[in-house]
């Protein structure tokens, strides 16, 4: 389809028209504008159906009181039941005998306790050894001139060896000490009795070493 372009005065014409006699309307208030015409639409539509008034309930009905039956009360009465003379009445049973009181049996006499630790000898330790052999001197000593005189502390195990020996006096000269205790382990002496029983003793044995002129 072509367009004319004859036809495009007359539909401005047309328009502007309409356009007027709109205006015209609203201006004389014969058609309302938008929001007052959906105001009035809404203000003046009824509602489809009436609202119902809701009726109150009645309240129910309150139940009459009954009268309470009071229970009849009853005497309970135990009947003792009545012997006649030829039945037995069993006598009543015989009183145990109370027990007697238990002495206690008396405590034995404690036990004699052994003293703790070695017993102290008060003489040499030599006096109760058969068997001691005397230290040798030592030779480098004897060139050197070395003289003097140690005790030694000396303890006793059950057996009567000597288990631990210690210089309480040394000398001077450390070769001197140990052979005095070189000498003193290999003793065997008698242990000391406490109670029928060996036990382990501390005693002092001195060493006198002096060098003998030829």
């Amino acid at each position: 389809m072509k367009y004319n372009p004859a036809f495009l005065p007359g539909l401005i014409f047309v328009l502007a028209i309409h356009g007027a006699l709109l205006y015209y309307l609203f201006k004389q208030e014969i058609i309302p504008p938008p929001k007052q015409l959906v105001t009035l639409m809404v203000d003046f539509i009824p509602s489809s159906r009436p609202k119902e008034e809701s009726k109150p309930e009645p309240p129910p009905p309150v139940p009459k009181p009954q009268p309470v039956k009071k229970p009849k009360s009853r005497q309970l009465v135990a009947e003792t039941p009545v012997l006649s003379k030829s039945e037995p009445v069993a006598p009543p049973p015989p009183a145990e005998p109370e027990p007697e009181p238990m002495v206690e049996a008396p405590p034995a006499p404690p036990a004699p306790q052994m003293p703790a630790g070695p017993v102290t000898l008060s003489s040499e330790l030599s006096v109760g050894c058969p068997q001691l052999n005397a230290p040798a001197y030592p030779a480098l000593s004897r060139r050197l001139g070395e003289e003097g005189k140690l005790v030694l502390r000396v303890e006793l195990d059950e057996k009567g060896h000597v288990s631990v020996a210690q210089v309480a006096n040394s000398s001077g000269f450390k070769r001197l000490d140990e052979a005095a205790m070189a000498a003193v382990k290999t003793w065997r002496c008698n242990p000391p009795m406490r109670n029928g029983q060996p036990v382990r003793a501390i005693a002092l044995q001195p060493f006198n070493f002096v060098l003998q002129g030829d």
